[in-house]
């Protein structure tokens, strides 16, 4: 049976030898079913955002977008979010109901570019032939790049003493044998196509005195290198 089919009918009938007629009226109904939805979405941070879901069905369908996160519904074809944050970033159902069958239901995920944002940095005490670790740990989307430098601002790079190790969220310098060569000023650079972000820590020896002047100086000369350095990535970009 089809929506074709819906209209008046009419039955007849003998009951005693007398024509009767009945009158009925046929109603088809359809389930609610979704036939075009929004495509996952990548967006930049503050970007407005809207999505929509289209449905049909007999009786007419009502239609809820439900967000996963927080458990909110909001209700209607379109769901619009005005500068969207990073912490909105997730998937959107699309609930279409009208009674006939169950929900038919699809998701839309909304992903939210942002630049780095170092969370994690602490200088770390170290003894000589012994092993220690610097942490540098970036949340980005896309995955931020990582870079190591040391406070004479050459790139750290990997040898026997040292290695780099690259993970998705964080980049470790790993000293397996620290010598006197290794103390001093590393800093980390985090980057991605929006940005980038930076900071500094120090691998020292236990007990060492590092002074006012000499530090106010390293923090300036590191100052202005690290603008010279920003202002030289946004321009490749």
């Amino acid at each position: 049976m089809t929506v074709v089919d819906e209209g008046p009918y009419t039955c007849s009938f003998q009951a005693r030898n007398q024509p009767r007629t009945a009158h009925v009226y046929l109603i088809v109904q359809v389930p609610a079913r979704i036939v075009n939805i929004s495509q996952d979405k990548s967006v930049n941070e503050g970007d407005d955002v809207n999505l929509f879901c289209l449905a049909v069905g007999r009786p007419e369908p009502t239609i809820t977008w439900k967000d996963f996160k927080y458990g909110r519904m909001y209700e209607g074809e379109f769901l619009d979010i005005t500068e969207i944050k990073r912490h909105q970033a997730e998937e959107f159902e699309c609930i279409t109901n009208n009674g006939v069958a169950p929900p038919d239901t699809r998701r839309v995920k909304v992903t939210v570019n942002y630049p780095p944002v170092i969370t994690d940095v602490k200088n770390m005490p170290a003894q000589l032939g012994k092993t220690a670790i610097l942490r540098c740990e970036a949340m980005a989307v896309p995955t931020a790049a990582f870079e190591w430098f040391r406070d004479d601002r050459r790139p750290v790079e990997s040898d026997n003493t040292l290695k780099i190790k690259n993970e998705k969220t964080r980049s470790l310098l790993l000293f397996t044998n620290v010598t006197e060569k290794h103390f001093g000023n590393y800093t980390c650079f985090a980057s991605n196509r929006l940005g980038a972000s930076n900071a500094s820590m120090l691998l020292f020896r236990p007990g060492a005195v590092y002074g006012r002047g000499a530090s106010l100086s390293a923090c300036l000369s590191g100052l202005g290198f690290w603008l010279g350095l920003s202002v030289s990535f946004l321009v490749k970009v």
